[in-house]
């Protein structure tokens, strides 16, 4: 499992409004973290309304989103089955906006 990689991922059980089902995810856990058993993800949804943070992209054909405001670790074991990777182009935005995210103000 290593950063760009987009995992279909089971996010249930979720609270409030934390994005939720299985649902493909990136992930942007650095390399060097490949070895705990959390990685870091950012989820992917084709249905979510546009917002400052989130990158519009295409995916195996399909477009969509990918949503880094719903950044959040989970268990490798909630990782079902590899989908692809994103390119470098998009993963370079996905990390730019988590960069801007965690700016200080």
């Amino acid at each position: 499992m290593k950063r760009g990689e987009v995992w279909l991922t089971r996010l249930d059980p979720t609270e409030g409004s934390e994005i939720r089902k299985t649902r493909p995810c990136v992930i942007v856990s650095p390399d060097r973290l490949s070895h705990h058993d959390i990685v870091i993800i950012a989820p992917m949804s084709s249905g979510d309304a546009a917002a400052r943070f989130r990158i519009e992209m295409v995916f195996q054909g399909r477009a969509g989103r990918v949503l880094p405001d719903q950044v959040r670790a989970v268990a490798r074991s909630r990782l079902i089955r590899r989908l692809g990777r994103l390119d470098d182009d998009a993963l370079n935005g996905v990390l730019s906006v988590l960069r801007l995210m965690f700016e200080p103000e």
